[in-house]
């Protein structure tokens, strides 16, 4: 329901965001910076002037639904197939690496063996949608890394997803169900398979038949979105992944080039206009923590875990599949960013935690209140310093081939601010 609280709350949200936004573009750097400084200085970290609701989760919800389905239009799902070895050695050591880390660091701070896994899952989780729109931002997502970064990014949220069912899987019976994780194995098989089948066989002679009288191509690409963004959920995976493979679906290289073009302009608009800013916004309100030395050191230790594994985990990851050093880097350091879903499993294990307390399972939490808000700290510092970083490596690496491509894209996306 639309209300009048809501409508000051998105007035406030979307003007903040615009001019931040703004502000930090004419300094060079991303605009969703400046959102997500909305967000902080809005929420309760700084003002509280804004509390998120219902009806905000839901707009910043559909703003990574959005932004997915519009990376997806604008990636060659051939060329991701072709990345597939990078980027799943990529994902491996980007997953393995900050788990191991965020568990013995949250050991060293006297976390029970339970809440240092859950600790190390936050750790290890890469935001997709945050990718996403860093590498648009960027204009690098057409590059061969930009690939290897949604491919990882991708692979990343399938070994969360298992690792997290295992992981609540003993929280709650003390043992691993072997045939649990085969069957969640099964369905994401299942799917990934369909998307292939539909994606080769089915949609290009569709989408070489629409066209856009009442605006029915939008109507249609909404339908598949939300289609596969229902088949991901009952396989066990984010909606974001299903967003994604939908926007492969209507891609330019498989459909009339205006109707591309007028989806690509309606979609790039509500996402980037609208509904994107609202999201990294709200990633700012969830930062709300107490100014106390146990809980800097520990959010500091945890940061500092996050960022060395992610980054080196990936980044020699994608060395040993033939990455030189410049293009290992960007990898790295590309796929520091988290998001929403350490903060979606944190939350989920904080609502199993309170459950099993309750009926005597357990005798201590699964996340205590320091952890949970260290790992929101964690996702924001990350969310803020990866596009700064990864500019930097992109730029510093201008000498090489990649980089020069990347230079070249860079530019062509400050012309086309300017």
């Amino acid at each position: 329901m639309i209300s009048e609280s809501l409508i000051v709350n998105l007035l406030i949200i979307l003007s903040a965001a615009w001019f931040l936004g703004y502000i930090f573009s004419r300094f060079g750097l991303p605009v969703m910076l400046g959102e997500l400084m909305a967000g902080l200085i809005l929420g309760p970290a700084l003002l509280d002037v804004v509390h998120t609701s219902d009806q905000i989760e839901l707009l910043a919800d559909l703003g990574i639904f959005f932004v997915m389905f519009y990376a997806g239009m604008e990636m060659d799902p051939r060329l991701l197939f072709n990345h597939i070895r990078p980027a799943l050695a990529t994902a491996l050591g980007g997953f393995v690496l900050p788990f191991v880390l965020g568990y013995f660091t949250s050991r060293m701070f006297d976390a029970t063996v339970f809440q240092a896994l859950f600790v190390g899952m936050g750790l290890s989780v890469t935001a997709i949608a945050v990718q996403a729109v860093i590498l648009q931002n960027m204009r690098i997502h057409h590059s061969n890394v930009g690939h290897i970064i949604m491919g990882a990014a991708i692979a990343d949220d399938i070994f969360s997803l298992v690792t997290l069912g295992v992981l609540l899987g003993l929280a709650q019976s003390g043992t691993v169900a072997p045939g649990a994780v085969l069957l969640l194995l099964a369905k994401v098989g299942l799917f990934f398979g369909f998307t292939i089948i539909v994606g080769e066989f089915i949609m290009p002679h569709l989408t070489r038949r629409l066209t856009d009288s009442g605006g029915k191509a939008f109507t249609f690409a909404m339908i598949v979105a939300l289609v596969m963004a229902f088949l991901a959920e009952k396989a066990g995976l984010h909606l974001v992944i299903g967003a994604f493979l939908a926007g492969q679906f209507v891609r330019r290289e498989i459909m009339d080039k205006r109707i591309y073009e007028l989806l690509n302009d309606r979609f790039f608009s509500i996402s980037y206009g609208f509904l994107t800013p609202i999201f990294f916004a709200t990633l700012g309100f969830h930062l709300e923590f107490t100014w106390s030395g146990e809980f800097l050191a520990l959010a500091g230790a945890l940061t500092l875990a996050a960022v060395i594994g992610k980054v080196l985990g990936c980044g020699l990851g994608a060395r040993l599949t033939g990455q030189d050093l410049t293009e290992a880097a960007v990898v790295g350091i590309g796929m520091n960013g988290r998001g929403a879903v350490e903060l979606v499993i944190a939350s989920v294990a904080l609502q199993l935690s309170d459950k099993l307390l309750v009926s005597g399972s357990i005798a201590e939490p699964l996340l205590t209140s320091n952890q949970f808000s260290a790992l929101v700290l964690m996702a924001f510092v990350t969310t803020v310093m990866t596009p700064i970083l990864l500019k930097w490596a992109v730029v510093r690496s201008c000498s090489s081939t990649e980089g020069a491509a990347f230079c070249t894209l860079l530019e062509k996306g400050r012309d086309e601010v300017e």
